[in-house]
């Protein structure tokens, strides 16, 4: 009895060591694969704290406020944005707002991209400029298609710079000197010189004040015809071609909307106008001494990439220009006029 007691002690003390030897197996064959998954889960999330490295792609948001639909100013943006997408390719963004000639649009077009915190706004033309400065000082602001950057800003000095703000961009003024003897190349009998612009326009009497200069110095009479608005633009244009021999119109944006209205009155007139730049050329004027919008556009654009790449500030970018400048003619109002270019002039292509 005794033996048979100590045998079924032996056996139950022997399932009992079997028993706990599977479940200490079992546990330790549960436990591994816990401890690789916490591991993975931790491991995306290891970054170094001080990583220059981004996250992810790189993508940037540019927010573009044209005045209104113009061949000029469509070939600024255009430039713009080719040179923003070849050095970013599909990473850049744009956000695109037309005002439609209507400052108070580029208001709200502009109050739109602060909204949406754009990564750089690009005004194209003064009222563009003006509604972006008056919207941010934080976001990077490259203007384009505006003749003078003194002037549009109300600054103390007339020059085109402005350095240490949050603007800068390109300039559609050609030198005014050269516009002035271009009169006198093609028309050196003329007499009267009727300057037509919109006084609304800052830009505008800057430059009216300043080509008149160099004209009387060169002996001809310049009498100002200025209109509010398009309202009294075929009437004021009536008025300087009664009274002049040639009319000079600077980069104007009311005139460069309208110049069909223009060139109903100075076609049937008889009287020539040289334009300050291609597009109001092209639609009423003989001819021009122009600079390359896109050109303007693609040199904004090439700020616009050293901005967001952290190269450069745009607080220490001076104002950009084209340099290269063309004599260019209207070939079918000078046909009209029977007016004959000089060699050397291009015909704009219509």
């Amino acid at each position: 009895m005794k033996k048979t007691s100590k045998l079924l002690a032996l056996l139950l003390a022997l399932a009992m060591a079997l028993s706990l030897a599977a479940c200490s197996n079992n546990s330790a064959g549960n436990s591994a694969p816990a401890e690789s998954q916490a591991a993975e889960s931790t491991e995306p999330s290891e970054v170094p704290e001080n990583s220059a490295e981004p996250a992810g792609d790189e993508s940037y948001s540019v927010g573009i406020c044209q005045l209104l639909p113009h061949p000029a100013l469509n070939q600024a943006t255009e430039g713009f944005k080719d040179a923003l997408t070849a050095a970013f390719g599909e990473a850049v963004h744009f956000e695109e707002g037309n005002a439609g000639g209507d400052p108070a649009n580029c208001a709200t077009i502009i109050d739109g991209f602060v909204a949406s915190k754009v990564d750089l706004i690009l005004a194209n033309a003064t009222p563009s400029l003006n509604a972006a400065a008056s919207a941010t000082n934080t976001i990077p602001i490259l203007g384009t298609a505006v003749t003078n950057y003194g002037i549009a800003l109300n600054l103390d000095s007339t020059d085109d710079k402005v350095l240490g703000g949050n603007i800068s961009g390109t300039s559609d003024l050609a030198p005014l000197d050269q516009q002035a003897d271009m009169i006198k190349e093609l028309f050196p009998d003329a007499t009267n010189v009727g300057l037509l612009y919109c006084t609304a326009e800052a830009n505008s009497v800057y430059q009216i004040e300043t080509v008149q200069g160099f004209l009387e110095d060169m002996g001809y009479t310049c009498k100002r015809y200025g209109f509010n608005d398009v309202n009294d633009l075929a009437a004021v244009t009536q008025t300087a071609a009664d009274e002049s021999d040639v009319i000079y119109i600077p980069t104007d944006n009311t005139a460069a909307d309208n110049t069909s209205t223009i060139a109903d009155v100075v076609i049937p007139a008889g009287v020539p106008v040289i334009a300050g730049e291609e597009g109001i050329c092209s639609g009423c004027g003989v001819a021009t001494l122009s600079i390359s919008y896109y050109e303007i556009g693609q040199i904004a654009g090439e700020m616009a990439v050293q901005i967001l790449k952290g190269e450069k500030s745009v607080s220490e970018m001076a104002i950009g220009f084209d340099t290269t400048l063309d004599k260019k003619y209207n070939p079918s109002i000078c046909e009209q006029l029977n007016l004959t270019m000089p060699d050397g002039y291009i015909a704009i292509e219509g």
